[in-house]
């Protein structure tokens, strides 16, 4: 079964998206939007050093998005806007892999896969990789989900209920440090923000209790896998911007039917 690149590469798209579901709820319940796109600009330098010292990409990825997160939570009401301190680490550290990129020399690297997926050429490593970090995750999120919904809802609150929001965000940050590091094989290091996002706003006027929204967000990011990758292969597109595209389909669908769902 697993020969068949198109099995394999459904696979990696459906574990992607279980990671990415719950943990995209909690991204735009707290409107992290653009703290996830500056975790995920970062694995790119995480790539670049992981080619440099011969190791795991998945490791390397994942310990650059996972610095980044702290960095950023770390500089946190220091004196600067958030969406102004994410613009400036978002933007430095791409450019910064970008840079590195073009220093290893005898090394061939295929840029564009990095930065928009090439989940064709997924293997049966990598799908384990994939789908252990979605377990992970998975695991986390429902390890904590009562202290991070009541954490998310409002700090006073969690504080009240003997709950740390601190140890809250760093159980998403460590998260989606995983998420990115798994996701970036599958659609792209400029397209894994668009997954966490786009899957579970599409999945908010479909439910009316968060543990709704999280399976719905699961089922589209999962349906938008499966049919963008065959949408991929009969139009003959990028196969990680088309599952995109597809998750995008399903958000215009379920804003324009909103007023029926909510009646």
């Amino acid at each position: 079964m697993l020969d068949d690149f198109m099995t394999r590469a459904a696979l990696a798209g459906v574990g992607v998206a279980c990671a990415a579901a719950p943990l995209g709820s909690f991204v735009v319940w707290r409107r992290m939007a653009y703290f996830g796109d500056a975790t995920a600009h970062a694995a790119i330098l995480g790539v670049a050093l992981s080619l440099a010292l011969q190791m795991s990409i998945f490791a390397g990825a994942m310990a650059v998005a996972l610095g980044m997160a702290l960095t950023v939570t770390a500089l946190a009401g220091r004196g600067f806007g958030m969406d102004t301190l994410l613009g400036v680490l978002a933007h430095s550290a791409l450019a910064f892999g970008l840079v590195a990129v073009s220093f290893l020399s005898g090394i061939r690297i295929d840029l564009m896969a990095y930065l928009f997926g090439d989940i064709l050429a997924v293997s049966r490593g990598d799908l384990l990789v994939i789908w252990g970090g979605a377990l992970v995750v998975v695991g986390l999120i429902a390890w904590r989900w009562s202290a991070l919904l009541t954490a998310t809802l409002s700090e006073e609150l969690a504080y009240a209920s003997g709950i740390d929001p601190k140890r809250e965000q760093l159980i998403l940050t460590l998260s989606l440090a995983v998420t990115v590091a798994v996701a970036i094989k599958v659609v792209g290091a400029l397209l894994i923000a668009a997954m966490l996002i786009i899957p579970a706003a599409a999945a908010r006027p479909l439910a009316r209790t968060p543990e709704q929204m999280a399976f719905a967000a699961a089922l589209t990011g999962g349906a938008s896998a499966v049919i963008g990758l065959q949408a991929a292969f009969a139009l003959d597109t990028p196969a990680g911007p088309t599952i995109v595209c597809t998750a995008a389909i399903f958000f215009s669908l379920t804003s324009l039917l909103r007023p029926f769902l909510r009646s």
